[in-house]
């Protein structure tokens, strides 16, 4: 009779649970679970034995890149002030963080970056300039024009990332900027995640849109930004109705499994 009652009662909890992921996920777009953890990534720390001398294809990219990510990181900052919205402001920090593993190629190998880093919205780079101050005014159009400007951001980040990857044999730049690319697919994750969470469906804009859905569908990487296995980070889903079945399945499956754990732990069986 005790271990029915028990059943019983789990059964019960393993409802609440599955309920309270779910309704805690759908509404309106708050703190992501792909965003909101990703503080406690830090900067990887470069080997000190390695060391190759680096070419000026290499130089101009690590530049360009400690920009690029400085540029995510303002629209980020620019946005959260107009529209509050909590995962501006956590993967803005992620972006600071992507900047210090730039800079750490920086010193190294004992180059200038650009001294306009604290500044923000103030680039060195007047392609980058322009390209802010657009990205900002599109962003500022709406909310849901905000949260596609930061996917815009994160599809541009990992192609570029993608391209500078091959043009490079250097082991220190290959493992600064792979762990870039690994966050900013959680961050595109993320984006996508709150739209989704709107009903918005999400369609590539830079990316191929297979590469692109590929990368909603896989699991979470463990790269500057990322968080590794979050609950229901935004996975991309046709329709919106297919988002809340698969948070449901999910929800539950999360739940079923801890409630069996706490089972084999009183001594009881289903």
């Amino acid at each position: 009779m005790r271990k029915s009652l028990i059943g019983m009662g789990l059964i019960a909890l393993l409802i609440g649970l599955s309920l309270g992921m779910v309704s805690a996920w759908h509404g309106s777009p708050g703190p992501n679970p792909y965003a909101t953890q990703s503080s406690a990534q830090t900067v990887p720390q470069l080997n000190s034995s390695y060391y190759q001398p680096l070419s000026q294809e290499e130089i101009d990219g690590i530049l360009y890149m400690v920009e690029e990510e400085k540029l995510a990181r303002d629209v980020y900052l620019t946005l959260y002030n107009e529209t509050g919205l909590q995962i501006f402001s956590n993967i803005a920090n992620s972006e600071q963080r992507h900047m210090d593993a730039v800079l750490s190629l920086i010193e190294k190998y004992n180059l200038t970056a650009p001294d306009t880093l604290n500044e923000v919205g103030v680039f060195q780079n007047p392609e980058i300039q322009e390209l802010y101050n657009q990205l900002v005014q599109m962003g500022s159009q709406s909310v849901v024009d905000a949260l596609k400007v930061g996917a815009l951001i994160e599809e541009t980040d990992i192609k570029d990332l993608e391209e500078r990857i091959a043009q490079t044999d250097n082991q220190d730049i290959k493992t600064v900027y792979s762990n870039l690319m690994a966050g900013s697919e959680n961050h595109l994750r993320a984006f996508v995640g709150q739209l989704e969470a709107m009903g918005v469906n999400y369609t590539a804009q830079v990316l191929p849109q297979e590469q692109v859905d590929e990368i909603l569908n896989s699991t979470p990487a463990h790269g500057m930004g990322g968080m590794g296995h979050g609950i229901m980070g935004g996975q991309t889903t046709p329709t919106q109705d297919g988002g809340i079945t698969s948070t449901i399945a999910n929800a539950f499956a999360h739940a079923w499994a801890w409630m069996r754990g706490l089972l084999a732990r009183l001594g009881s069986a289903i």
